[in-house]
């Protein structure tokens, strides 16, 4: 059993962790299209600041991540952000995703955005369950979006499911 002692803010020294978790969801080729994982730079340069958090066991071991990024650069948008969770191998199913979700919703109300967005692979079922869980809604299917380069998809034309949230304390008035 799983047991995860605390989410907090992500920091420089997390990166290994959070770049093999990242690895691992692009070789599995249900979580990204992306191919490789970028560097740290180019990584901490496309995130916000904040909200972007870890979960770790009772070692301190990085099982999960979350993090997102300005949908647009338009100050119409500032409150949209794309959001990622990401879970390790050893830690899926054991509800670690759903908790780093909650935790990244929560402190997405608290910085102010309106709106968190995500697009999903519809063979990931398990993250659609949960996100629906969490309060998401699924906007539309972007059908044959782009294709695969790598994975056991690869080479395929792949659809996407378009999800958000808004927030029930930012963006009413």
């Amino acid at each position: 059993m799983l047991l995860v002692t605390g989410i907090r803010s992500m920091a420089v020294s997390d990166w290994p962790a959070v770049e093999e978790i990242y690895r691992q969801g692009i070789d599995d080729g249900e979580a990204t299209f992306e191919v490789q994982t970028p560097t740290w730079e180019a990584f901490d340069g496309a995130k916000l600041a904040a909200p972007r958090l870890v979960a770790g066991d009772e070692s301190g071991r990085v099982l999960g991540w979350a993090a997102a990024s300005p949908v647009s650069t338009r100050d119409v948008y500032r409150g949209v952000i794309e959001h990622s969770v990401y879970v390790h191998r050893d830690a899926r199913g054991q509800g670690l995703g759903r908790l780093l979700l909650d935790a990244f919703v929560t402190a997405s109300d608290q910085a102010g955005f309106w709106t968190i967005q995500s697009s999903i692979f519809p063979e990931n079922t398990a993250s659609l369950r949960m996100h629906e869980a969490a309060g998401f809604r699924m906007v539309g299917i972007r059908e044959r979006i782009a294709r695969s380069l790598l994975g056991p998809h690869a080479g395929q034309w792949r659809d996407t499911v378009l999800i958000e949230r808004r927030s029930i304390v930012n963006g009413r008035d």
